[in-house]
């Protein structure tokens, strides 16, 4: 049977738009992955710097710290000051010296020309040391002996000024055996320590140490008178070579109680005198 044909009042068919959006890189895009990515790099570096916070000593933190300190270059060396007169230590670094007057360690210090750094820096205290330690080097270049004698002789840096450890070694004593004598050598390098650090401002302080060998039962002394002996001989010898009296703050004897050589408390490098300049 035919269709019947189509009325004129019958409603046209229904048009239907498809709307297609293409979306680029997947689903709302790929922003959101080089947030995600920076996020993890940061929590990376976050956990990083802990573990090296709780992997590593207060020393090599410290190492560290001065490795980025903008005009300061410092090299280790030893304990209580480098070899010769130009050793010495930072601000940082702590040492075998229980006292407050020094921190131990020890550190060339090496001012770059021209730089003199700010507060943070230490830039003023940093540049009196090396004109003491330039001052001092050519005291103790004018004569052959007193080139053999800057060896014994250690210059650092402290929170409270500049200290000069004059130690003794196997070869070289500063006072005759159990006396507050200074040898003939000595007394040489008492004059050019005297000349170099007399034109210093600020105050001075003296401690006398002594090493642990013990006395005669009968000897009637004891390693603190001596140690304070030696300490006001040597300020007397300072004053000899230019040092005014009204300078002098402080003289000490610590007898044999702040080694240097703490494992051995005999050795001959534990008698020293230190002269601390005040800031």
């Amino acid at each position: 049977m035919a269709k019947p044909p189509k009325g004129k009042n019958e409603p046209p068919p229904p048009i239907i738009v498809k709307k297609i959006t293409v979306v680029a890189g997947g689903h709302h895009g790929g922003a959101w992955k080089v947030a995600y990515a920076d996020f993890v790099t940061a929590m990376m570096a976050f956990f990083l710097l802990m573990w090296l916070l709780g992997a590593t000593t207060e020393k090599q933190r410290k190492g560290i710290a001065d490795y980025f300190t903008p005009t300061l270059v410092k090299t280790k060396e030893g304990s209580a000051g480098g070899y010769g007169v130009l050793g010495g230590s930072s601000l940082t670094d702590v040492d075998s010296y229980p006292h407050a007057a020094g921190q131990t360690g020890s550190k060339t210090l090496t001012v770059p020309r021209d730089a003199t750094g700010g507060p943070k820096d230490g830039g003023s205290k940093v540049k009196r040391t090396a004109t003491l330690q330039e001052r001092l080097k050519k005291t103790l270049e004018k004569s052959e002996k007193l080139r053999q004698l800057a060896k014994q002789v250690k210059l650092t840096m402290t929170p409270d000024g500049i200290r000069l450890d004059l130690m003794d070694d196997a070869n070289f004593s500063m006072f005759r055996l159990g006396t507050t004598i200074l040898t003939p050598d000595a007394m040489q390098l008492m004059q050019a320590i005297g000349e170099a650090i007399a034109p210093e401002p600020g105050g001075v302080t003296v401690r006398g140490h002594t090493d642990a060998l013990p006395w005669k039962a009968d000897a009637g002394l004891n390693n603190w008178s001596l140690s304070a002996g030696r300490a006001e001989a040597t300020r007397q010898a300072l004053m000899r070579f230019g040092v005014t009296d009204k300078r002098f703050r402080r003289i000490e004897g610590v007898a044999d109680q702040e080694p240097l050589i703490s494992e051995n408390p005999s050795d001959p490098r534990n008698r020293r005198m230190s002269i601390l300049l005040l800031d």
